[in-house]
Order: structure tokens, then C-alpha cells, then sequence
């Protein structure tokens, strides 16, 4: 990690006309995401408007300035902290009129999910993939880690809802990707990444590119994907992380509002009942089910009484939606019966938006709850994002479980039970000798438990810096030859978000934690403004609004 005090020697190229900044104030702003990582990049890149990426592209491609794209900062996989230049999107926050009749919507890579979703919903559309961080997440964030989120169960991850995709390859050009148009041949890396995936197709057993049986995969490429009847050039750059071409504008499908929906509150004795009535409600049409387990209860009970009985060891939070009240109506037996047979202790269902509302604020009750818990204890999400085939998940989640224990960190575990993949909050005491040798002592065997139950470790955040040295713990060497292959034909001369999906000699998972008290300090005014986005969950906030300069930079 550069010295927080000397700006390493970058230079801006001349025809950029952004902002570009190497002063410690800035770049330091940029030094954390909502992930666990801290690493202070070499400088800060702002493109004017999405005709000026090309530049920066131009320029890495001569000088070998590695390039970091990054939205909101709101990544759980570092994908966007690290050495190298940050470029931020964020600023491309562009929406344009909503095509009612082709149902899409073009917006600029840095509109947020939030906002799209707004503007469709305006005119009776919506974009249906929404991940908890939809309110600040981008759009190009989305699309870079084939984000996810609930209901998945009905509408599937980010991939198949992208269109097409405005993109800046390593050499600068510029040409969209698109589902409906020929594809642009005269781009070289566009020749080149055809290329490789039709040796790939002529030489590789597709089964060894997934995960048989995952339901939600963000980790390594989308060869398969993209390989697959009907499959295309922008399955695999969806879920590339900024690692195969930069995103500028995005083009998504969109569907009409729901008529109706319901949602039913579930709670079970054993966490093996609660799982396999999770399959059974995706069977009988659930839009999403989600999983809270005891550790998350108890921890959501400190903040007051939630109702859910002392010997639940599991909850279900279910939701169904339709075309009418009837439909609702219909679905919502259905998956009453199945919790029912399925030995639930008790049903609380709702059909009006605010029961619903109050049903679903137990999920997330638990965050503030988490945030109070510092100093003595600090949330890190470091195997916060595993998938595994659903038959497998009880084991997982207790397999989870008993790796906490042994290494004497309490966690909270919740998530996408439908989907069989869940979420992670181990619990560090910072204070206590030896937490760093127990954090890599969990992840390790977090990750060979996963590799056992034939999961991915990355179910919707991506592979990021977090990940990528983890790979061959559940990719085997034929799939990690593959995505390395695919890398080496987009960006041969190494410069997208290298480290980031594809692991280079020596990386880690992470070197400084940004919860470590033993971490380099950052200036007082950028702890301040990373502490108040974080507390805030102002994740969208521009890093450089408002911010003065106390050092080298160049604005214009």
C-alpha cells in the first residue's frame, strides 16, 4: 500500500477532462468501501461524461496505470479498493425516458439502481433485481458483479435482465455490446475475446465452467453463460468487475408493477425444517425467501422484542406476488401449506403494504443493532457471500456455525434461503490477542467447507480482491486456465482492475483491514467523511463533493 503522505508519480494524460487528483485528502477518500479492505489508491480519476473514459484508457494501455473502476464504493469484494487509479463512474448518473412499449431504459453506468427504479415505476415498469444495497448501489456496480439480491428466486441476478452494454475496451475504443445489433468485430478486443471463448467451446467440458446445482453464481467469468444456446458476448462481460472492459452506460429490460403482493412471516423449531421448506416455496411460486437464523434473532432481540419464540431456532421471511389479489390469494396457500407440512411453529401473514413493511423490518434489524457493537466488536463481512446446492445448506450454514465456535467469534447469519446462499457477519474483537490469526483461521476453513458442498464463495458480490486468491480452493485448474485465458485476451497488457477476479503471485485476501486498530490512520477529514457515509449508509454520496485539497491535484 503507497505511503498515505507521498503521492506516487502519475501524471494525467493531456486529453483528459475530468478530475484527476493524487492529494492525500482525496485519494484517501477513496481508500475504503463497505467491505473490510483499506488500501490507498495512487490517485483519483472523475471523467467529465462518459467520452472521456476512452482517454484514461488510452493512457493505461501506454503507460501501464492500472485502473480501478468503482460506483459507490458499496462492494462487499474490494473489487474496488486497491493500488491502483480509481476512475468513478458515479458522476455518469444519466437516465433516459423510459421506452414504455420496448419496456427499457438506457441510464449512464453511475445512475443508482435506486433511481432507475424510481423512473420506471413512474409509467407502471420496474427493474426487478434489487440487492439491500439497491438505494445507493450503481447500475454499472450491478451489472460488474452480476448482483443479485431476494427475489431471485422469480427473476434470476442481473445478467439476463442487461441488454447491452456501453463499453471502453483496454486500447480505448469505445463500441456497445448489444443483445440486438451485430456485434463490433473491429474492435481488437472484442476479436480477440471471440477468440478465445470459441477455443474454449471446442475444448472444454462446459460442466467444468459451474457450479452444478448453485443457484446464484458471481464468482469467475460467464464463459458458460455466454457458451450456452441463446447465450452472448454480454453474458460474459456481466459479472467481469471492470476486469474486461470499462462500463459507461448500460442498457436493461424491464417488466410491468406488480398487482399485488403478500408476505409471510414463518418460524420453525429446527434450522434443517426451515431450509428445506425454503425449496419447497420456491416450488410453489415464492417471489423470495429469506433466512433468519437464531444468531441473527438473538442479535435483532438486543434492540427490543421481536415475537419470535425463544425455541425457534430459524425464520422465514416468504413474499409472493401477482397479477391480482386473487392470484396473491392462490400463491399465498400454497406456500402456507408448505410451511405448514414442513413443521412451522407458527404464520403470520400480511397483504397490505405497511403489515408487510413491518413484517419485512425484522431483516433488517439487525445492521443498526451491529454498528452499536464497535469498539469491543466489529462487524466483518469476510465469508459473507457462500452458495451452495440447497440439499447442502443446512450443513453449510452449521458448518458455518462450528467454524465460529472453534475459533471463539460469535457471527450473525441470515440471507437468501430460497437460493440456498447466505450472508455473514462474524463478530471480531479487535481488542483480544490473536483476532487476526482467527479471521484468517475462519476464512480458510469457511472456504474448504464450501469447496466440499460443491458451493461458490461468491453467490452475488463477486470475486473482487477479497476472493480472487481463493479461487482454487473451489474452481479446479481448468476453469481458473479458462478465466485467466479470457483475461489475457481482453486486457493483455494487464491494466483493468488488475488483482481484482484473477489473483496475481503473492496476493492475499486482504493485507489491511479497515477495522484493524493497528491500521496507518487516515487524515482526520477523511475518517470523518467515511465514517458519517458508513453510518449514514450513504454509500452514493460523491467522495470528492464538497472536499478541499491539501496537496498535488489537478481539477477542472
Amino acid at each position: 500500500m503507497p505511503p498515505v503522505d507521498r503521492p506516487p508519480p502519475y501524471a494525467p494524460p493531456s486529453d483528459f477532462r475530468g478530475v484527476f487528483r493524487t492529494d492525500r485528502l482525496a485519494r484517501t477518500l477513496y481508500a475504503e468501501g463497505a467491505g473490510i479492505a483499506r488500501c490507498v489508491p495512487a490517485a483519483v480519476a472523475v471523467p467529465a461524461d462518459a467520452d472521456d473514459v476512452p482517454a484514461l484508457a488510452r493512457w493505461a494501455k501506454r503507460t501501464g496505470a492500472p485502473l480501478m473502476p468503482r460506483g459507490s464504493g458499496s462492494g462487499m469484494a474490494a473489487g474496488a479498493v486497491g493500488p491502483g487509479i480509481v476512475v468513478d463512474l458515479s458522476r455518469l448518473r444519466h437516465i433516459a425516458p423510459i421506452d414504455t412499449d420496448g419496456r427499457r431504459v438506457r441510464a449512464g453506468a453511475g445512475a443508482l439502481r435506486g433511481e432507475i427504479d424510481a423512473a420506471a415505476r413512474a409509467v407502471g415498469l420496474r427493474f426487478p433485481v434489487d440487492p439491500s444495497s439497491g438505494a445507493f448501489c450503481t447500475i454499472g456496480g450491478m451489472v460488474g458483479a452480476n448482483a443479485a439480491g431476494a427475489r431471485t428466486l422469480r427473476f434470476g441476478a442481473t445478467r439476463p435482465w442487461v441488454l447491452g452494454l456501453r463499453c471502453v475496451f483496454d486500447d480505448g475504443h469505445e463500441a456497445w455490446v448489444h443483445r440486438e445489433r451485430p456485434l463490433p468485430r473491429d474492435v481488437p478486443a472484442v476479436t480477440r475475446l471471440l477468440r478465445a471463448t470459441d477455443e474454449v467451446r471446442q475444448g472444454v467440458d462446459p460442466s467444468r465452467l459451474v457450479h452444478t446445482g448453485v443457484r446464484k453464481e458471481s464468482s469467475g467469468y460467464g464463459v458458460a453463460a455466454m457458451l450456452a444456446p441463446g447465450g452472448h458476448l454480454v453474458d460474459l462481460l456481466v459479472g467481469s468487475e471492470g476486469t474486461l472492459a470499462l462500463f459507461t452506460e448500460v442498457e436493461l429490460a424491464l417488466i410491468p408493477v406488480a398487482e399485488a403482493t403478500a408476505t409471510v412471516l414463518a418460524t420453525f423449531r429446527t434450522l434443517e425444517a426451515a431450509t428445506v421448506c425454503a425449496s419447497a416455496t420456491r416450488e410453489a411460486g415464492a417471489t423470495a425467501c429469506e433466512l433468519l437464523d437464531r444468531t441473527f434473532l438473538d442479535v435483532a432481540a438486543t434492540g427490543g422484542p421481536t415475537g419470535i419464540p425463544a425455541d425457534a431456532e430459524a425464520v422465514l421471511l416468504i413474499e409472493v406476488e401477482g397479477a391480482s389479489g386473487e392470484d396473491v390469494g392462490g400463491l399465498l396457500d400454497a406456500v402456507i401449506d408448505r410451511c405448514r407440512s414442513h413443521g412451522a411453529l407458527a404464520l403470520h401473514q400480511a397483504s397490505e403494504p405497511d403489515a408487510e413493511h413491518r413484517l419485512w423490518a425484522l431483516r433488517h434489524a439487525a445492521s443498526p443493532i451491529l454498528a452499536r457493537l464497535a469498539p469491543r466488536l466489529r462487524s466483518m463481512q469476510f465469508i459473507e457471500d457462500g452458495c451452495v446446492p440447497p440439499e447442502q445448506f443446512p450443513a453449510y450454514v452449521r458448518g458455518v456455525r462450528a467454524a465460529l465456535s472453534r475459533f471463539g467469534m460469535p457471527g450473525v447469519i441470515f440471507g437468501h434461503a430460497g437460493d440456498a446462499h447466505a450472508h455473514v457477519n462474524p463478530l471480531v474483537d479487535t481488542s483480544a490477542a490473536g483476532w487476526r490469526d482467527r479471521v484468517h483461521g475462519v476464512l480458510a476453513e469457511v472456504s474448504d467447507l464450501t469447496a466440499s458442498l460443491g458451493g461458490t464463495l461468491a453467490g452475488e458480490h463477486g470475486d473482487g480482491r477479497l476472493r480472487a486468491p481463493l479461487l482454487h480452493r473451489v474452481w479446479g485448474l481448468e476453469a481458473r486456465s479458462v478465466f485467466a485465458h479470457v483475461k489475457e485476451a481482453a486486457d493483455p497488457s494487464g491494466v483493468l482492475n488488475p488483482g481484482c477476479k484473477i489473483a496475481r503471485p503473492h496476493d492475499e485476501p486482504f493485507t489491511t483491514l479497515r477495522h484493524d486498530p493497528e491500521a496507518p490512520p487516515l487524515p482526520a477529514e477523511a475518517e470523518r467523511v467515511l465514517r458519517d457515509i458508513e453510518q449514514r449508509r450513504d454509500w452514493g454520496r460523491f467522495r470528492l463533493a464538497g472536499v478541499g485539497v491539501d496537496g498535488e491535484q489537478r481539477q477542472r
